[in-house]
Protein backbone atom coordinates (compact mmCIF):
# COMPACT_ATOMS: atom_id res chain seq x y z
CA UNK A 1 0.00 0.00 0.00
CA UNK A 2 1.14 3.47 -0.79
CA UNK A 3 1.07 6.52 1.41
CA UNK A 4 -2.14 7.91 -0.10
CA UNK A 5 -4.05 4.69 0.58
CA UNK A 6 -2.84 4.56 4.18
CA UNK A 7 -3.74 8.23 4.71
CA UNK A 8 -7.20 7.65 3.24
CA UNK A 9 -7.81 4.67 5.52
CA UNK A 10 -6.64 6.67 8.55
CA UNK A 11 -8.91 9.65 7.76
CA UNK A 12 -11.91 7.37 7.17
CA UNK A 13 -11.20 5.49 10.43
CA UNK A 14 -11.11 8.79 12.34
CA UNK A 15 -14.47 9.87 10.91
CA UNK A 16 -16.12 6.49 11.51
CA UNK A 17 -14.70 6.28 15.05
CA UNK A 18 -15.94 9.77 15.88
CA UNK A 19 -19.43 9.02 14.56
CA UNK A 20 -19.67 5.71 16.42
CA UNK A 21 -18.44 7.07 19.76
CA UNK A 22 -20.57 10.22 19.55
CA UNK A 23 -23.71 8.07 19.23
CA UNK A 24 -23.03 6.11 22.44
CA UNK A 25 -25.34 6.86 25.36
CA UNK A 26 -23.77 8.54 28.40
CA UNK A 27 -24.34 5.54 30.65
CA UNK A 28 -22.24 3.35 28.33
CA UNK A 29 -19.15 5.56 28.27
CA UNK A 30 -17.55 3.83 31.28
CA UNK A 31 -17.64 0.33 29.71
CA UNK A 32 -16.44 1.86 26.46
CA UNK A 33 -13.48 3.44 28.27
CA UNK A 34 -12.65 0.10 29.90
CA UNK A 35 -12.55 -1.56 26.50
CA UNK A 36 -10.40 1.25 25.13
CA UNK A 37 -7.97 0.79 28.05
CA UNK A 38 -7.59 -2.88 27.13
CA UNK A 39 -6.81 -1.90 23.53
CA UNK A 40 -4.28 0.68 24.76
CA UNK A 41 -2.56 -2.05 26.77
CA UNK A 42 -2.17 -4.11 23.60
CA UNK A 43 -0.81 -1.06 21.78
CA UNK A 44 1.73 -0.56 24.58
CA UNK A 45 2.90 -4.17 24.24
CA UNK A 46 3.28 -3.67 20.49
CA UNK A 47 5.25 -0.46 20.98
CA UNK A 48 7.59 -2.20 23.43
CA UNK A 49 8.07 -5.02 20.94
CA UNK A 50 8.90 -2.61 18.11
CA UNK A 51 11.31 -0.64 20.30
CA UNK A 52 12.98 -3.83 21.50
CA UNK A 53 13.60 -5.16 17.99
CA UNK A 54 14.73 -1.87 16.44
CA UNK A 55 17.95 -2.00 14.45
CA UNK A 56 18.02 1.56 13.12
CA UNK A 57 18.31 4.63 15.29
CA UNK A 58 15.20 6.31 13.91
CA UNK A 59 13.10 3.15 14.39
CA UNK A 60 14.26 3.01 18.00
CA UNK A 61 13.39 6.69 18.49
CA UNK A 62 9.91 6.25 17.03
CA UNK A 63 9.42 3.04 19.06
CA UNK A 64 10.41 4.75 22.30
CA UNK A 65 8.14 7.69 21.48
CA UNK A 66 5.32 5.20 20.89
CA UNK A 67 6.03 3.57 24.27
CA UNK A 68 5.90 6.94 26.06
CA UNK A 69 2.70 8.04 24.30
CA UNK A 70 0.98 4.67 24.77
CA UNK A 71 1.88 4.69 28.46
CA UNK A 72 0.50 8.19 28.93
CA UNK A 73 -2.65 7.21 27.04
CA UNK A 74 -3.13 4.08 29.13
CA UNK A 75 -2.64 5.86 32.46
CA UNK A 76 -4.87 8.73 31.39
CA UNK A 77 -7.59 6.28 30.39
CA UNK A 78 -7.52 4.63 33.79
CA UNK A 79 -7.66 8.02 35.54
CA UNK A 80 -10.65 9.11 33.47
CA UNK A 81 -12.41 5.77 33.99
CA UNK A 82 -11.85 6.04 37.75
CA UNK A 83 -13.33 9.53 37.79
CA UNK A 84 -16.32 8.33 35.80
CA UNK A 85 -16.87 5.45 38.22
CA UNK A 86 -16.77 7.93 41.14
CA UNK A 87 -19.96 9.46 39.74
CA UNK A 88 -21.77 6.14 40.15
CA UNK A 89 -20.64 5.37 43.70
CA UNK A 90 -23.15 5.91 46.48
CA UNK A 91 -23.04 8.87 48.78
CA UNK A 92 -22.17 8.69 52.47
CA UNK A 93 -25.52 7.78 54.09
CA UNK A 94 -24.22 7.13 57.62
CA UNK A 95 -24.25 10.84 58.53
CA UNK A 96 -20.81 10.65 60.20
CA UNK A 97 -19.23 13.59 58.44
CA UNK A 98 -17.22 13.68 55.30
CA UNK A 99 -17.85 15.62 52.12
CA UNK A 100 -21.50 14.58 51.86
CA UNK A 101 -22.54 15.53 55.39
CA UNK A 102 -25.08 18.30 55.64
CA UNK A 103 -23.66 21.68 56.60
CA UNK A 104 -25.14 23.36 59.70
CA UNK A 105 -27.55 26.22 59.02
CA UNK A 106 -26.25 29.74 59.47
CA UNK A 107 -27.77 31.80 62.26
CA UNK A 108 -28.75 28.91 64.48
CA UNK A 109 -32.27 27.73 65.35
CA UNK A 110 -35.18 30.18 65.14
Amino acid sequence: MGGIELLTITVLAVFVGFEVVSKVASILHTPLMSGANAIHGIILVGAITVAGQATDGWVLAVGLLAVVLATANLIGGFVVTDRMLEMFRGRNVSGKGGKDAAAPEKGGAK
